[in-house]
């Protein structure tokens, strides 16, 4: 569903109005979006009365420099109640607040993307509902539980958002895990801007002080096996943070194995790179073949511009693939076994990381 609004196209997507397949680009066994503009609504809530317009976006939606709403302020990219205001305006309770964004995003993987096209479009498919009740994290593999109607998938999503759900991960870690039970409960907050968490510990956590940030997360964490190098690990979230497990695992002194973004102590700050926080990550840390770059470098050259338009105004638009999605990342030795809700249960099996030789 879309609707013109001076320059911009605007965009809607819900499960009763999908994507069309021109809407997506395929290149080298990678699937794109073709960039849009999306209108994201909210409501002045009660906290964010009598602050101005500029101020409201910095400090609730910090992914995007201060700079930036001011711009899309005066451009009428921000609009309360559908009508442009001035960078002092003043909200109030309950108006309507429009922010239309550019948005280019990368999918992912073909094989993994079309998952659940592929079903659709099978025989025995076709004519059914069909809808996953669950994520996995772009770099994580494992179990995802799809619903086959829209009352078994609001069930499932009540039961994981009530607590009712156990889920099990492993993950190949660094080093000798200690053999005993170890749990984690330390907050753990999440820097949008710069993609990573980190764990609230010391004094003021344990204190229970108000300067903390940020959000409570305890996770368990069970060794099954070690190498004397590497250690297989049963991880069990109890509450479900962004980067709980992999910020959690290097509390413990055994992050990821391959985690970059965790393992290494200097990171390249993606806000500075305009790189995803993985990437920056594993720039920082690894030697890039400079022959593939230049080949990569090549391909990026090669997108038109009818594919891949550039907004002035885009914060992500630096960073428009292809560049900085090559292809080529390594997933996360981190994998999801298991989820058992009330009354019943879904595993699939172990990858072949986690047998250590």
């Amino acid at each position: 569903m879309k609707r013109t609004r001076d320059d911009m196209e605007i965009v809607w997507q819900t499960p009763a109005n999908p994507p069309d397949r021109h809407d997506y680009i395929l290149r080298d066994g990678i699937r794109y979006v073709r960039p849009y503009y999306f209108e994201f609504i909210s409501h002045v809530k009660n906290r964010w009365a009598n602050k101005t317009i500029v101020d409201l976006f910095t400090e609730e939606f910090k992914g995007r420099p201060r700079d930036y709403y001011v711009s899309a302020v005066k451009a009428g990219r921000i609009q309360v109640d559908g009508r442009m205001v001035p960078i002092s305006y003043v909200v109030q309770p309950s108006q309507k607040i429009s922010h239309f964004l550019h948005r280019c995003i990368h999918v992912g993987n073909i094989v993994k993307t079309q998952l659940l096209e592929s079903f659709r479009q099978s025989m025995a498919w076709r004519h059914y509902f069909i809808s996953a009740i669950h994520r996995l994290d772009r770099l994580v593999s494992g179990l995802l539980i799809l619903a086959r109607s829209a009352s078994r998938a609001d069930l499932f999503r009540q039961q994981i958002e009530s607590g009712m759900v156990q889920k099990q991960y492993i993950a190949r870690v660094d080093g000798v895990f200690p053999e005993d039970e170890q749990v984690v409960d330390a907050n753990v907050n999440y820097n949008a801007r710069e993609g990573m968490s980190t764990v609230e510990v010391g004094d003021d956590y344990i204190n229970g002080n108000a300067s903390a940030k940020g959000k409570s997360a305890c996770t368990k964490f069970t060794r099954i096996n070690t190498n004397g190098s590497h250690s297989i690990v049963l991880c069990e979230p109890i509450t479900g943070r962004t980067h709980q497990i992999r910020v959690h695992l290097q509390c413990t002194g055994h992050p990821i194995a391959n985690d970059m973004l965790y393992l290494s102590k200097s990171v390249t700050k993606r806000s500075s790179e305009g790189l995803g926080a993985d990437r920056a990550a594993a720039k920082s840390n690894l030697s890039v073949d400079q022959s593939s770059h230049q080949n990569h470098k090549d391909e990026a050259d090669n997108v038109s511009e009818e594919d891949f338009r550039i907004d002035p105004m885009c914060t992500n638009c630096p960073n428009l693939a292809p560049k900085g999605y090559d292809g080529h990342e390594e997933g996360l030795w981190l994998h999801c076994i298991k989820y058992t809700g009330p009354d019943w249960v879904y595993e699939c099996p172990y990858p072949d990381w986690a047998f250590l030789g």
